[in-house]
Order: C-alpha cells, then structure tokens, then sequence
C-alpha cells in the first residue's frame, strides 16, 4: 500500500476540494441514517404502540433522539390524529432523501476535479521525467512498454484508484457512523456483528491479493504487445520484403493470446468481488436477524420490535458501503499493479543532471577539451566504449571523426551535450567542466544535425522553428534558403505550412535532412555536432545537403561523425578511433603520407 499514499500525496493541490467532498459525504451518512431512523415512528404510528415517552435531556445517543422525537411525535398525534403523523413522517422521509442525494451529487462534483486533476498531473510527471532520463536509459527498455506505462498503466490508476476515490472516502464514514449508531442502540448486537465483518473482509482480501498479481503481468503484455506492434510499422517495408507476414501475425498473435488468457483470470475474479461479498453480508444479516430476534422474543428483551427493526435496516444499508469498499479494494489492487510500473519510471535515477549550484553559461569564445575521457555504458563493464581520451576543438575549426562502427564516435560526440558523462575524465567548456554548467544553458550552445532526421507529425514551419521561442517567418525563410530548403518547400501545397506526416514522411531523405539543417540554422549555435549527416542519401541529394551544410559550419566550431571521407577531407583535424581510442590523428594530407589506418580506409572507400 505503499505508492497508495504516494498517489494520494497528488491530492496536496486539491485540500480544499477534498475537504468540501469529505464534508458533504458526512452530511449525506447524516441524512441517510436520520432517513432509516424514521422506521421506528412510523412503524409505532402505524400499529398505534402509544407508549409513554417521556422528555429526556438532549445527548449524542440514537435512543435519546428516538425516545424525544417519538414524545412530540406522540403530542402531534394527540392534538392531529394518527393520518396527520403519517403525513408528516412521510415528507420528513422525502425531505431526508432528497438532502441525502442532493450532499451525495455535490460530494462527487468537488470529487471529480480531484481525480481527474490527480490522474492529469501523474501523466505530466511522467512525461516531465521521460524527458530527464538519459539516453542510455531507454537503450533497456522497450518503447512500447514505455507508451503502455504512459497511457495504460495510468488509465488503470484513473480507473482502479481515482475512481475508488468516491469509495474511500465515503464508505469508511458510512461504516463508521453506522455502527456507531447500532451500539448505541444494541451494543450486544453489534459486538457481533462486529466479529462477523473481519471474518468475511479476509476472506474478500486473499482474492483481491491475486488479482494485483494478475493485473501487473497483463500491463507487461500490454508493453509488448505495442513494442510488437510499434516495431511492426516502422518494418513494414521488410516484412514485405521477406514476406514475413505470416511469422509476424504469429508472433503478435502468441502475445495477444497471453494477454487474453491473462485478462480473462482478472476478470473473473474481479467479478467475484461482488457476489461473494453480497452473499457474506446476506449470511451476516441472516446470523444478526436470528441473534437479534432472539434478544427481542427472549425474557427480559432489551430491544424493542420497532427498534430491532430500525436495527436491521441501518445494518442492512452497511451492506452496500462494503459491497462498494470490497469492489473499490479491488479496482485498487489492479491500480497499484499499474502504480508499480509507473513508478519504475518516476524513481528511475537521473545519472546526468544539474549541479547543485550550476554555472551560468551564455557564449563559446575558446575551446572545447576532452581529458582523459573513459566511458563504459554499464559500470562494471570490462572493456570501455572510451578510453583515455583527450582532444581539444578550438573555437571555430572543424575537427573529423573517423573510424568503423563500434569505434565510439558517436558516444565521444554524445558527450558533448550531456547526454552522457564520463565515468573518468572530465570535458571542458573554456575551461569550465560541463558537469558544473547548467545543462539547459549548454544545449542551448549545442546543434545537431544526425543521420536519421528526427521531424515531427506537424508543419514544416513548426519544424525548422522547433525550440527557437517566438521564431518570425522571415527568420525561418532564410534558414531554409540557407539549408538549400527553400524551393521544394514552395513547391508544396501549403507551402511553410505544409503538414509533412509521420516522422517527415511525406518528404524525401534529402529534403528531411535539408529540414533539419535549416532548424540546426534557425538555431544558430555556436557548436555544431554533424552525425553522419549524408550518408544514408543519394548523389543528389548529397550534393545538396553537402552544400547546405557547408553554409551551415562557417564561423561555427564543428564535430564531425562521417563514414564517407570525401566529405570531410578539409577538416582542420581528423581524429581516427578504432576500439575506443585515438589511433592516428592530424589533416587529411597528412594522414595519407602517414599511410596507416586512415590511408586504409580512404583507400577502401576510393575503390569501392
């Protein structure tokens, strides 16, 4: 029950609300049980048991109120007659109800706020702390099972806990006060009720332990059943190719089975909850009856016909309140699955985040320097994705990364922004160490252009202006002119307000990546990170893009990831990785009379 009460600390916003809900829920037990208490006059009005009540002084006790109402009750009678009771009985009970539901609707409308409210500020938490996580966090997890914890998961918190809200606030009152009213008015009777309810509240509980055990392992089939469908779009052009149809509808079809099977286990004991506990309170109620009517019949009765049955009717009506707080203990254990896996996310630790008092940083004016820069994706690992780097990229100059896949250079360029940090070493930004810069301030310095274009499902103004605060559309016309963009975005329909689909999917290779130039040039930062930024395009489209980015890197310090050498022969240094290390360095003239690694590559390249 743990994150039960750390979901209910979203509840902090809404004290007042809360309060406001839990004060009419008590005004609505209050009409409720004066509404059952009218049995007992109405019943002594409708067989005329004139019994001499006399005037008691006024305490906190069911038979007091009883005993006085039915004194000037029994006045009315005498000076109006017995149908003129019955009358007034009769509209204190419509009074009494319509009080009852009118408290019940307001507790519910300042309820609803809470719950939705709760639920809103969950899914903003999640989202907030998905954007803090690292990089390398998400290298763990599916993204599916991520989307499934976003929206499932906290749907079934929405559901199984803030819906139960209403439950928890207002039964335990109910309860409460009820039995409260019931031994002041037999305390023999309740005491054995009293040991009755825990005996069947256990038994409910072992059902309700299960089901939290269930409903968390359909939530991960949930996860990958859309990771399944997730990888199933993005591949849909290798399905075809392979005409793997068939072994991916199996594969997505032995999911969905697993979850059938799994929700049909939680459904059926979910629907238990009600049955089983309707037939132990009738099994209650039928013990109590027999109890009670023996203290009534029995010598010496300490209970009156009218009062017993007054009795009945208040414990009848604990039967719903716990029926209600059995189904709403349910819903809670299938919410606190859901919990667990959201709060997976909310505790992840944040490896990379601000110091504790962080450095204010506004320009690049001098250099950039790796010191002797280690990194290994996993602690413990034995062989570093880095080792004993050091490098300096000073203010203005292009510096080339080169080497084959696996060689680290894109972690050594990840670095730069923080999206990791070493685990030995330290990066300097002119002289300041990045770990005690604010992140937000250095990525502000920092632009990058990778080889996969990562657009959004919007225009293609939003896009190129994407996190440039109040971008002019003059402003973004000459980024795209800059980025060779310009005419191809003319040419469409809308023009810069063209929605580009999925992903960019309506534009080609060479026009996604022109898009993202032209928002690394809106930018305008004084870093730029290029990663591989033309090798997935045709001749063309390179030529173009190439000489997009050529605009692009003037007067800007530059790190280049490339495989294709011809694009980088006029960096001011390249730097040759191989397994984590540096193993030749120096301009591209130089390296090819060195005749080494570097020479061996280019070579490769140039006979290919």
């Amino acid at each position: 029950m743990k994150n039960y009460f750390r979901l209910l600390r979203y509840i902090g916003p809404y004290k007042s609300r809360a309060i406001t809900s839990v004060t009419f829920n008590i005004l609505t037990v209050v009409f409720s049980l004066f509404s059952l208490t009218m049995i007992v006059p109405f019943l002594n009005v409708l067989f005329s048991q004139d019994r001499n009540y006399t005037l008691q002084p006024w305490t906190f006790s069911v038979k007091t109120l009883l005993n006085n109402f039915n004194y000037y009750l029994g006045d009315f009678v005498v000076r109006h007659g017995q149908l003129e009771a019955l009358s007034l009985i009769s509209l204190l009970v419509v009074i009494l109800f319509l009080l009852k539901n009118f408290t019940r609707y307001m507790a519910m409308y300042y309820l609803v706020p809470i719950r939705n409210g709760v639920v809103r500020d969950i899914r903003r938490d999640v989202y907030s702390k998905i954007l803090s996580l690292p990089i390398g966090y998400f290298t763990d997890e599916r993204k599916g099972d991520i989307m499934a914890r976003v929206t499932n998961d906290v749907q079934e918190v929405e559901w199984g806990i803030m819906n139960s809200l209403e439950a928890a606030f207002r039964e335990p009152l109910n309860i409460i006060i009820f039995l409260i009213t019931m031994f002041t008015m037999s305390s023999e009777l309740t005491l054995f009720v009293l040991v009755l309810l825990p005996i069947a509240g256990l038994i409910i509980g072992r059902i309700g332990k299960s089901l939290k055990k269930k409903s968390g392992l359909a939530q991960i089939k949930v996860g990958e059943l859309l990771s399944n469908l997730d990888e199933s779009l993005g591949g849909l052009r290798i399905i075809h190719a392979f005409t793997a149809e068939e072994k991916s509808k199996k594969r997505f079809g032995d999911i969905n089975q697993q979850l059938f099977r799994l929700l049909n286990k939680i459904g059926r004991r979910r629907d238990l909850a009600s049955p089983l506990s309707e037939f132990l309170g009738a099994l209650v109620l039928t013990i109590v009856m027999y109890f009670g009517g023996r203290l009534v019949l029995g010598p010496g009765s300490s209970l009156e016909p009218s009062e017993f049955i007054a009795f009945i009717a208040i414990f009848s009506q604990l039967i719903p309140p716990a029926k209600s707080l059995t189904t709403a203990w349910y819903n809670i254990q299938k919410g606190l699955a859901s919990s667990e896996r959201i709060y997976h996310i909310l505790d992840a630790p944040v490896a990379v985040k601000d110091a504790e008092h962080p450095k204010d940083i506004a320009t690049f004016t001098n250099v950039v320097s790796y010191r002797n820069v280690s990194f290994s994706y996993r602690k413990g690992e034995p062989d570093n994705v880095l080792k004993n780097i050091s490098l300096d990229i000073p203010f203005g100059k292009t510096i080339a990364l080169v080497g084959q896949s696996g060689s680290g250079k894109t972690t050594l360029a990840d670095m730069l922004p923080r999206y990791y940090d070493p685990a030995e070493g330290q990066i300097l930004l002119d002289g300041h160490d990045l770990r005690e810069l604010r992140i937000h301030d250095l990525r502000k310095l920092i632009g990058v252009v990778t080889q996969e274009s990562i657009l959004f499902n919007d225009t293609v103004f939003n896009n190129i202006a994407f996190g440039v605060d109040n971008a002019t559309e003059e402003a973004v016309i000459n980024a795209a002119k800059v980025a060779n963009a310009h005419d191809f975005i003319s040419a469409m329909p809308d023009g810069y307000h063209s929605n580009i689909g999925d992903r960019g999917g309506k534009l080609s290779g060479g026009q996604r990546q022109r898009l993202s130039i032209a928002r690394a040039v809106l930018k305008n930062p004084p870093i730029l990170i290029l990663d591989e930024a033309t090798s997935a395009l045709d001749t063309e489209s390179e030529r173009l893009v190439q000489d997009a980015l050529t605009h692009l890197m003037q007067n800007r310090t530059t790190l280049v990831i490339a495989h294709r050498l011809s694009t980088i022969v006029h960096a001011n240094e390249i730097i040759v990785m191989n397994k984590g290390e540096i193993v030749e360095r120096g301009t591209h003239v130089a390296l090819l009379e060195l005749g080494g690694y570097y020479k061996r590559l280019y070579e490769l390249q140039t006979f290919q």
